[in-house]
C-alpha cells in the first residue's frame, strides 16, 4: 500500500479534475442503440476522433494567424502539433480493426444514414487545408449553423493560400491569379509557384524559415494521406465493398480521395531538385 500521509493531497478541492474537464457530460455522451458489445467501441473511436479534429482545427487556425502575420516560429510549433495529433488519429484505426465484419454487421443497421461523410469538422479541416469542393457542404444544409460556417471556411483562403500570400509579401513573384482569386474554387497548380519553391529548396540557407514551413506543410499532408489510406483499408477489412451508410460507394469513394493533393507544388518540386 502506498503511504499518502506526507503527500499533502488536496482531499477537498475548489475545482476537481472531473469538474475542470467536464467529465460528467463527456462520459455521458456514449449511447449505443443496440445491445451489441462492439457498438461502444465504434462510438468511442469516432467521438475521440472528433475531439482530436477539434484540436487539429484549433492548432491549424492558430498557425494560419501566425503565417498571416509573418511570425513563423510559433506556427512551426502548432503545425508540428497537428502532425502529432494526426498520429493519434491514424493509430485509432488499429483499435477499430479489432472489430470483425460480423461484429459490425450486428449493429450497423442502427446507424441508419449517419456516416463519417457528414462530419462537419472533417469537412472544415479539408477546406482549411485546401480541398475546396462546394458540393460537399450539401450534406450539412439541414444544419444551418454548420452549413453557414462551412460556407465561410470554403470562401476563405486556405492555409496554402496564406502561405503563397506570405511569399508574395516577401518579394517572390507569385502570380496575381494565386494571391487574388475566388478562394472557394479548387486550387490550380502553377509552374511559376513551383519554380519559386525550387528556388527556396535550392537555397535553404537564405530561405530557411520558408523551407521549414514547406516541410511542415508536407508533414501535415503526408499524415493526412496516411489517415485516408488507413481509413480506406479499415473500411475494406470490415465491410468489404458494401456501400457506405451515408450513400457513398464506400471503399471506391475513399480510394478517389487518395489522389487529392493540398500542396501540389511542394510534391512536384521534389522531382526537380
Amino acid at each position: 500500500m502506498v503511504d499518502l500521509a506526507d503527500e499533502q493531497v488536496h482531499w477537498d478541492q475548489d475545482i476537481s479534475y472531473g469538474q475542470y474537464l467536464s467529465l460528467g457530460p463527456l462520459l455521458n455522451c456514449q449511447h449505443p442503440r443496440s445491445t451489441q458489445h462492439d457498438e461502444m467501441l465504434f462510438i468511442t473511436i469516432h467521438q475521440a476522433a472528433e475531439l482530436w479534429m477539434k484540436l487539429c482545427l484549433h492548432e491549424a487556425y492558430g498557425a494560419v494567424a501566425h503565417i498571416r502575420a509573418d511570425n513563423l516560429r510559433p506556427a512551426f510549433k502548432m503545425l508540428t502539433r497537428v502532425a502529432r495529433i494526426q498520429d493519434q488519429l491514424i493509430s485509432a484505426w488499429e483499435v477499430l480493426v479489432t472489430m470483425t465484419p460480423a461484429d459490425y454487421a450486428s449493429f450497423r443497421d442502427e446507424l441508419g444514414q449517419s456516416s463519417g461523410f457528414q462530419s462537419y469538422q472533417y469537412r472544415e479541416l479539408e477546406f482549411l487545408l485546401g480541398n475546396k469542393n462546394a458540393s460537399m457542404i450539401e450534406a450539412h444544409r439541414g444544419h444551418a449553423r454548420h452549413y453557414q460556417h462551412l460556407t465561410d471556411v470554403l470562401q476563405a483562403p486556405s492555409i496554402y493560400d496564406e502561405v503563397l500570400k506570405l511569399l508574395h509579401k516577401r518579394g517572390f513573384a507569385i502570380p496575381d491569379s494565386h494571391v487574388q482569386r475566388d478562394w472557394s474554387q479548387p486550387y490550380q497548380a502553377s509552374a511559376d509557384v513551383e519554380a519559386i519553391w525550387l528556388e527556396i529548396y535550392r537555397n535553404t540557407a537564405a530561405h530557411w524559415d520558408l523551407y521549414e514551413l514547406a516541410e511542415k506543410l508536407v508533414d501535415m499532408e503526408f499524415n493526412f494521406q496516411r489517415w485516408r489510406f488507413s481509413h480506406m483499408k479499415t473500411v475494406e477489412r470490415i465491410i468489404g465493398y458494401k456501400r457506405g451508410t451515408g450513400g457513398t460507394g464506400g471503399v471506391s469513394y475513399l480510394v478517389k480521395a487518395l489522389d487529392l493533393q493540398f500542396f501540389p507544388e511542394l510534391w512536384a518540386v521534389r522531382t526537380a531538385i
